[in-house]
């Protein structure tokens, strides 16, 4: 599970300190404030974990680590010509340092680059053991559309999407569970499949929604917010969102009308509830007062930590804390704040 993360000049930050609590974690800011890349960090440090874990008994070498992590950067963020283009952009040269802590203290990964850098970084902490669960990264787009053959175009094509996109596929195309493990997973994907009005199924390669009236829903019939919520009943059938997970969900607002957004914040907190880490980047102020009801409410026992980005000429500052009245103002949150005191004033009038 994710501890903290120390940045330094990465990005559009000259330096940031994020420490995670075990439940939900949220990252708030305005579009350009680095909060996507506040997710996709972490995520390909404990990918590149995950994958080396699967298959291996030896511990982790700086050779392995430092070509393993340079790739997967390069083929999430998609920098032009090098991984160094990820550093703070700055007259002259920089370096780029950046720690993932673990709860697990021996798989906490350092590394550092500098601006130059091509393809290649420098391990500086090494781990003395892999990390052992895959984590999730769920972007703006649903996924379940684009999947019949999108994993064999992306290997053998250059193509356009960040290799978040493959992996999301690749899970949601894993089998789902049966046997123990059933009973656990079918708690948590009843009130998505009541939400669905039926199951999400996989035929020859496509998706589909049924029971859906007489027969099944061909999956690019069914409307954008709900194929999000089928993507994430998916994920709960094949066990990638079981506990001592982690989810990172860019923008889980995008395209989901308030109604519906609603619910996604209860399954939000139903998924911290049973035991995943979650991550969310966010700009919506509904989201965002949704989340804060139910850990008032329903979910006080679920852990919670707020992180707001401010935009501060070249560079972003970050602060963050455990309730949301203890965080910096955020821009985009005060525009929608300030709309609805004019909206208010303009009808009184």
């Amino acid at each position: 599970m994710l501890r903290s993360l120390l940045v330094k000049n990465f990005t559009v930050f000259p330096a940031a300190h994020l420490r995670f609590v075990e439940g939900l974690n949220v990252i708030l800011g305005e579009n350009g404030t680095g909060k996507t890349h506040l997710l996709k960090l972490p995520y390909a440090v404990m990918a590149v974990s995950a994958d080396e874990y699967k298959g291996r008994s030896e511990r982790p070498t700086k050779a392995v680590l430092q070509t393993r992590i340079a790739d997967k950067l390069f083929n999430v963020f998609r920098p032009e010509e090098r991984v160094g283009r990820l550093a703070r952009r700055q007259i002259g040269r920089s370096r780029c340092e950046v720690r993932v802590n673990f709860r697990r203290r021996d798989a906490s990964i350092g590394f550092n680059f500098a601006s130059q850098s091509k393809s290649e970084v420098v391990v500086d902490l090494l781990p003395s053991r892999w990390h052992d669960t895959t984590p999730v990264f769920l972007p703006t787009r649903e996924l379940l559309t684009i999947y019949p053959g999108f994993i064999p175009l992306y290997d053998t094509h250059h193509l356009e999407f960040d290799e978040t996109w493959r992996d999301t596929c690749q899970l949601l195309g894993a089998p789902t569970l049966k046997g123990p493990r059933q009973a656990d997973i079918a708690s948590h994907l009843e009130p998505l499949e009541d939400l669905l009005g039926g199951r999400v199924l996989e035929r020859n390669g496509r998706f589909y929604l049924g029971p859906f009236g007489a027969s099944k829903m061909e999956m690019p019939l069914v409307a954008e917010g709900w194929r999000k919520l089928a993507m994430l009943a998916r994920l709960v059938a094949t066990g990638s969102l079981l506990s001592k997970g982690c989810l990172f969900w860019d923008e889980p607002e995008a395209n989901l009308n308030p109604k519906l957004l609603r619910e996604i914040a209860r399954i939000i907190l139903d998924i911290c509830a049973a035991g995943v880490q979650v991550v969310v980047a966010t700009h919506s102020l509904f989201l965002l007062r949704e989340l804060d009801l139910l850990l008032q409410d329903d979910f006080a026992e679920v852990g919670h930590r707020f992180f707001a980005l401010r935009r501060d000429g070249n560079n972003v500052t970050l602060s963050d804390g455990d309730e949301i009245g203890d965080i910096d103002p955020v821009t985009i949150l005060d525009e929608e704040l300030s709309q609805s005191d004019r909206f208010v004033e303009a009808f009184a009038q």
